[in-house]
């Protein structure tokens, strides 16, 4: 078997190819390790790789399915993580150099459920400064793979870079405000941000509590089944992460999309909205009619609100999570992180309660509408992926419309799956996205499945 061919494959694919006897977990680890030496340097997706580790890991997995004895259908596949969550006897920084040193004495909850599940951690990924919007020394911003004049995202970039380029078949990510959905429109890839509570976040660096989610980053939707079937359920080590069963999710790959009811708001779809995304995003309800699914013309709320309120709530949350180095520390921050914290410690009880209360009542809104429909549909950006050059003005409009279709939902904690529908004309990935009930990640992900049963969008990768 050609190694060489093999990074593009499926979770589900390449652990097929090992849990039948046709490809060594050892081999195939080697051959990523040596396509990330080689790539890696260019693309700066990866903060550090685990080489020793997880060669150990894949000898070990290696035996174990030799002998029959195969754990679940990611044993023995090499997959990465961002640098927020702990790592037993490696450093977890989280994009800061104050951290840089930190190693935990455990992993954190999703990293041992990893190495439960048989999968081979190969690195740790690069992220912005503490999980918010820049990228600090000494961790420089990763290459976006389809162009290196374009932004490879904020906070999961590294997670969006490594997936894209081949050099892992998923990541570990988070998103508070959009870093699973961003890192996907801009890198083409299928992004899960699960409801808030579904997966646990003991031992993942926080940014902001009740906002931070902790997902997946993967090629396909089956792939992101299998991962979040993993990752998800009750933690004691975290009181806040759900009791509710967790589904099979692969197994709910196969539910179909007939007579699925698909809300659609034309005033999210269309007002503000680059016309390629829009006709991208005409083309896959086409494709998801074509099965069976009915369109359905509902009203969401304005979400104008929660994309400056999502700036607030997130201020106050960041600043508890920094309270042991800042402000004692500053000098040691970027301006960006630093001016968060700043409105955090700024901003009035009377004020924060105020922002709470809407954001409840956005939430229930939200619900009320998805009463009426089985899904959401939407884009993630009102425009085409940004270049760097862009990205370096930032004006209320560029923020409004890399926020407006994520941090909404963040603020509300539903859960949504980002998959890849076109392409623009510069070749950059043109994605949509379904947003869910609370804890409805099993229709989500059966309904973005079938819509990549019938397409090929997702197979279309940058790098040879």
């Amino acid at each position: 078997m050609n190694l060489s061919d093999l990074h593009y494959l499926g979770l589900r694919e390449v652990a097929h190819l090992m849990h039948t006897g046709e490809l060594s977990p050892v081999e195939l680890t080697e051959a990523m390790l040596g396509r990330i030496e080689e790539l890696d340097p260019g693309l700066r997706s990866f903060v550090s790789v685990l080489s020793e580790s997880a060669l150990e890991a894949a000898r070990t997995a290696e035996q174990e399915i030799s002998r029959g004895e195969i754990r679940g259908p990611m044993h023995g596949v090499p997959l990465a993580i961002k640098d927020i969550f702990w790592t037993q006897g490696a450093p977890t920084a989280a994009g800061m150099k104050i951290h840089k040193d930190f190693v935990a004495t455990e992993d954190a909850t999703v990293v041992r459920r990893l190495h439960e599940a048989g999968a081979i951690v190969i690195g740790k990924l690069v992220l912005t400064e503490g999980v918010y919007a820049e990228h600090r020394p000494p961790f420089a911003a990763p290459t976006n793979p389809w162009n290196k004049s374009y932004w490879s995202a904020a906070s999961s970039s590294g997670s969006g870079v490594a997936v894209a380029s081949g050099l892992c078949f998923g990541a570990l990510a988070s998103e508070t405000g959009g870093s699973i959905k961003l890192p996907s429109a801009v890198s083409g890839l299928t992004g899960l941000k699960p409801t808030w509570g579904r997966v646990s976040r003991h031992g993942v660096f926080e940014l902001a509590a009740s906002l931070d989610h902790v997902g997946a980053l993967a090629r396909s939707a089956a792939d992101a089944a299998v991962m979040l079937g993993v990752i998800a359920g009750a933690d004691p080590l975290d009181p806040t992460s759900s009791n509710m069963r967790v589904p099979d999710y692969v197994q709910g790959l196969a539910t179909g999309v007939r007579g699925l009811r698909i809300g659609i708001d034309p005033a999210w779809t269309r007002e503000n909205v680059d016309p390629a995304t829009s006709h991208a995003l005409d083309g896959a309800m086409r494709a998801l009619v074509d099965q069976g699914a009915i369109l359905v013309e509902v009203r969401l709320p304005d979400p104008t609100e929660m994309i400056w309120d999502w700036f607030g709530v997130c201020a106050v949350q960041t600043a508890v999570a920094h309270e042991a180095t800042y402000p004692s520390r500053l000098a040691e921050y970027g301006p960006a992180l630093a001016e968060l914290l700043k409105a955090g410690h700024e901003l009035s009880g009377m004020d924060y309660q105020r922002l709470l209360l809407r954001r409840d009542e956005f939430r229930g809104r939200v619900n009320r509408v998805l009463e009426q429909v089985d899904v959401l549909a939407m884009p993630v950006l009102s425009f085409p992926a940004p270049t760097i050059e862009r990205m370096t003005r930032m004006d209320d409009e560029l923020i409004a419309g890399l926020h407006r279709f994520t941090c909404p939902f963040n603020m509300s904690g539903h859960p949504g799956v980002v998959m890849p529908c076109g392409f623009t004309k510069d070749r950059m990935p043109i994605v949509y996205q379904l947003v869910g009930r609370h804890f409805g990640e099993e229709q989500l992900l059966a309904t973005a499945h079938a819509y990549q049963e019938s397409t090929d969008w997702h197979r279309v990768h940058p790098i040879p």
